[in-house]
């Protein structure tokens, strides 16, 4: 896989929350999703792309369930945050004009649950135009069946998959 341009690549994570990473989860744990995740966030920051971090709040409660906060080690200064009510990342949050703000035109994503929120993220932003990139060891699901759909069907129409280890940035190793 080439080099990605910084300038116009960002990383979009999709409910890395406490709540969410603890579940029972396949293929893989959520440990190891935020570990892949958190490399891949720090070689984004290293070639001064963005890193946005989404999360989800359930709407009409005033109280969000214990460990509805992102994982805190996740989370750097500088990235940014958005909030999201439904499924997707891109529904009345602001994400695209975030994005487009910040000179993106290519996403890299990662998340939990892979056919969940960041399948609705991936086709909402393939919609708007966007380019994507699939982190698949950043992903996972409840059940190993439903990420492997996703990675395998239909992630490969929208975008391109690819391990963390092949996502690299102009300007870094």
């Amino acid at each position: 896989m080439p080099a990605l341009d910084p300038g116009r690549t960002a990383l979009v994570l999709v409910d890395l929350m406490e709540r969410i990473v603890a579940l029972p989860l396949a293929p893989r744990p959520g440990s190891d999703v935020l570990a892949a995740a958190g490399r891949l966030a720090e070689t984004f920051r290293a070639a001064g792309a963005p890193v946005v971090h989404i999360r989800v709040e359930r709407p009409g409660v005033d109280t969000q369930p214990p460990g509805s906060d992102l994982v805190a080690a996740l989370v750097r200064p500088g990235d940014e945050v958005v909030v999201k009510r439904t499924i997707g990342g891109f529904q009345d949050t602001g994400l695209d004009e975030l994005l487009r703000s910040r000179g993106a035109r290519t996403l890299v994503l990662g998340g939990i649950a892979t056919n969940l929120g960041v399948e609705s993220t991936a086709r909402a932003a393939a919609d708007l135009g966007y380019d994507l990139v699939f982190a698949e060891d950043a992903m996972t699901a409840l059940t190993a069946d439903e990420h492997r759909a996703s990675v395998q069907l239909d992630f490969p129409r929208l975008g391109t998959v690819a391990e963390t280890t092949a996502i690299t940035l102009d300007g870094t190793e």
